[in-house]
């Protein structure tokens, strides 16, 4: 399954139900005047922002989306029922774009935010609202509007306060497994996650959200692996943790594969590259006790990397509890 971050959809608001033409027919009361209903409003179609979801996938498969007519008007000056507000969930990070005039819409940013991207229609007015003193028995209604009709584009960039990045299977589906409530696939195979996956980290009484982004490759920037449709979405967030392989299972460098990871950060975007970050070295539990500081300092001189690093293991827990405060740290100085 390949991740979507982009999508086309056409959304259909409701029309508006027909005016009603009616007179009066009781017994008794001669001369009954008009009593047509208005009839109801159209649907309108709004986008909804949703916590828990992280791609469009669903927008492949479900391209319309239309809310209900409104009823036509009734006698006895009976107004047709409005037709209830069609709502269409999307993932926080969702912009929307007009795709016929490229006008951006507007952008989802908060759990339940609420956008309208196509208006209902307005009700028919039924003859009883044509009445006057020079024409007491109009035989005239209004239909509804028709509700609006676009297509319009949605893309995502995962909104995380902190993006993971590394090689594939360098761990970070297993560190984010560790650390928070979220179940990303795991396998000892390259490109388990095929999408951002979002968990809540708790640190004390605090908290952060943090992003599973795919693994990436050697010229990811121009599109090799997964692509730089992923790189995107790390843009979002505050602060980066790059994740190492200490000990790759495929027998490659971990140097080079810091290195390349790093290279791609600057190819894609300088801003990117220049976020503030953490590095974290996983699988530290498959070295020797004797060895590891050896290891470690031996790695960290080969990159030239002079900021904080942790030595860890996502498989049972070694040192994350320092890295989730190190992470929290660097959040809080971003903010400051």
């Amino acid at each position: 399954m390949k991740f979507v971050d982009s999508a086309s959809v056409v959304v259909e608001a409701g029309k508006g139900g027909a005016g009603c033409l009616s007179f009066r027919r009781e017994k008794y009361i001669p001369d009954g005047g008009p009593d047509g209903g208005d009839g109801g409003d159209g649907g309108n179609v709004f986008l909804k922002g949703q916590e828990g979801l992280n791609t469009l996938s669903e927008f492949r498969y479900n391209r319309l989306f239309r809310a209900k007519n409104g009823q036509p008007g009734m006698g006895s000056d009976r107004r047709g029922k409005s037709a209830i507000d069609l709502y269409v969930e999307v993932p926080l990070g969702t912009k929307v774009i007009d795709l016929a005039t490229d006008e951006v819409i507007g952008e989802i940013t908060l759990n339940e935010q609420n956008l309208l991207v196509a208006k209902g229609g307005f009700h028919g007015l039924g003859n009883a609202r044509f009445k006057s003193s020079i024409n007491r028995a109009p035989r005239r209604t209004s239909p509804g509007t028709a509700g609006e009709v676009r297509e319009i584009g949605l893309e995502l960039n995962v909104m995380a306060d902190v993006g993971l990045l590394g090689m594939p299977n360098a761990g970070k589906s297993s560190l984010i497994r560790q650390i928070s409530g979220a179940r990303p696939k795991v396998a000892d195979y390259p490109f388990t996650t095929l999408h951002p996956n979002l968990g809540v980290v708790k640190a004390g009484n605090n908290h952060f959200v943090m992003a599973d982004i795919p693994g990436l490759l050697e010229k990811a920037s121009e599109g090799v692996g997964l692509g730089f449709e992923f790189l995107k979405h790390l843009s979002r967030a505050r602060a980066l943790l790059h994740v190492v392989d200490i000990l790759p299972a495929d027998g490659s460098n971990p140097v080079s594969n810091y290195l390349t990871i790093e290279s791609e950060l600057k190819k894609f975007d300088d801003n990117l590259f220049k976020k503030p970050r953490l590095v974290a070295i996983n699988k530290i539990d498959l070295i020797e006790e004797i060895k590891r500081d050896r290891v470690i300092k031996d790695f960290l001189k080969k990159v030239k990397y002079k900021g904080n690093s942790f030595t860890i293991s996502a498989l049972n827990g070694m040192g994350c509890k320092s890295l989730i405060f190190g992470l929290y740290d660097l959040i809080e100085e971003k903010n400051e």
